[in-house]
Parts: C-alpha cells; structure tokens; sequence
C-alpha cells in the first residue's frame, strides 16, 4: 500500500498551475492582434475565458483549426499541439496548465523559422525579451512576430507535406527542451504524481475501512497572484508560484 505524505498536499487540485491571461491586444503584420504561436512537449493546457472574445489556432497532425472562444468557454489540447491565441477583443482567459504550470516555466517552444531552431544557444538568444516597460512590450511583440513567421511557414508545408512537414520543428523543440528535463520531472514528482499517490493511497484507506487523511483535511489558499503583469508568450500574465509551497510537503 502507498503511503501517505507527512502533511497535506498544498499543490492545486490534480496537480494543476493556473495563471490569469489578458492575452496582446496589438495587431502582428497579418492583421490579427494576439499571442505567440508555440508548442508545449510534455504538457497539456486548458482554457476558461473569462471575458472577450477571440479564437485560438492549432496546429497538429491532424492539421490546422481555428476554434472560436468566448466567455464561458472551455478548451484544451495536448502536448504537441501548436496553438496561438487571436483577441476579437477584450480576451482574458484562465489558463490551467498540468505539472503545477510546467508550460509556464519552460515547457513551450515557439515556431521560429528554422534558422533560430538549430540550438538551445541561438534559440534562447533569439527569445529572451529585453528592456522595461515599453520597451519590453516591443521586445515580445518582436518575438512574437518572428514566431508567427515560422508559423506560416509551417502551416504552409501542412498543405503540401501532411503531417511530415511538422517533423522538423518538433525535432528542434526536442533538442531545445531537453537540458530542462530533470527540473521537469522534479516538478511532476512533487506535483501531479505525488498527488496521483496520495489518491491511490486514500482509496486503498478506504477499502480497508479506515481514512487516515481525512483527520488532515485542511483549506489552502492563493490569497493573490504571485506576480502581475507579465510579458509572457499569449498576453500579460497574472502568475501563482505553486511550486515552492509544493516543495515544502
């Protein structure tokens, strides 16, 4: 039987991280205002939008879609899904991200042309964002428009290739992606995994008549974001470090 750990578990239901997400509101040269296309190698990622309007664009094997959102709305896509969000306007959105945020904290390649793909050094030189205040915003909203070059491209060769033509890219994001691999699986081990444990120890609790963790029980709370405003790959980013309050179990 699992044991269960020395206290509760202050990780989010299932493991989850969420950040509150007003995604760019400034137009890229294609016209649309939005995020920067790019895709998550381990993780999934879910939406609830909370106001506006908008769409977001996958990218996949399966091919491209472009999938209205508007308040109220849900939806979520696997690892591997090249996804960019597109703001009709006023677009915030609930972001829950598996493995307590691990898409926010570097499980996501953007779609830069494949020139800025060849390693970790050029790719992480081309996206790093720079300056202050103003300046930062042109900074990301350089990166993004890099990336929905790369995106294009790609898209393109969908129609041509088929699934082939995203061969390539997910090769690159592979490579990029990989020095970040034990921080990753730190953050499983002590987030959605040691939940999925605790689980499997309270049911075999249950079976054998007794429940152990209900004397416990206690309520966790995140009274505010951790930060506000940040520059990330969709928008502006109200963020929950639910990390260090896991590490502390």
């Amino acid at each position: 039987m699992c044991e269960f750990g020395p206290g509760p578990a202050t990780a989010l239901p299932g493991g989850i991280g969420i950040s509150l997400l007003k995604v760019y509101d400034l137009r890229a040269p294609d016209g649309s205002a939005g995020g920067s296309p790019h895709v998550h190698l381990a993780c999934s990622e879910g939406y609830y939008v909370v106001a506006g309007s908008g769409a977001v664009q996958t990218l996949n094997p399966k091919g491209f879609t472009e999938t209205p959102l508007e308040a109220g709305a849900v939806v979520w896509f696997d690892p591997g899904t090249i996804h960019r969000l597109v703001n009709g306007g006023g677009l915030q959105i609930l972001a829950l991200m598996s493995n307590s945020g691990l898409p926010e904290a570097g499980d996501a390649v953007l779609t830069l042309p494949p020139e800025h793909l060849t390693d970790r050094e050029t790719y992480l030189k081309a996206t790093t964002l720079t300056g202050e205040g103003e300046a930062r915003t042109t900074s990301a909203m350089a990166r993004r428009n890099l990336a929905l070059d790369g995106f294009a491209v790609l898209r393109e060769s969908y129609e041509t290739d088929g699934p082939s033509a995203l061969d390539d890219f997910y090769a690159a994001a592979v490579r990029i992606v990989q020095p970040q691999l034990p921080d990753w699986r730190r953050r499983w081990d002590q987030g959605a995994r040691r939940l999925a444990e605790q689980t499997g120890a309270a049911l075999d609790a249950l079976e054998a008549g007794t429940a152990p963790h209900l004397q416990t029980a206690e309520l966790h709370e995140l009274p505010a974001p951790t930060e506000f405003g940040l520059h990330g790959m969709c928008g502006r980013l109200d963020t929950y470090d639910i990390s260090s309050r896991e590490a502390e179990q």
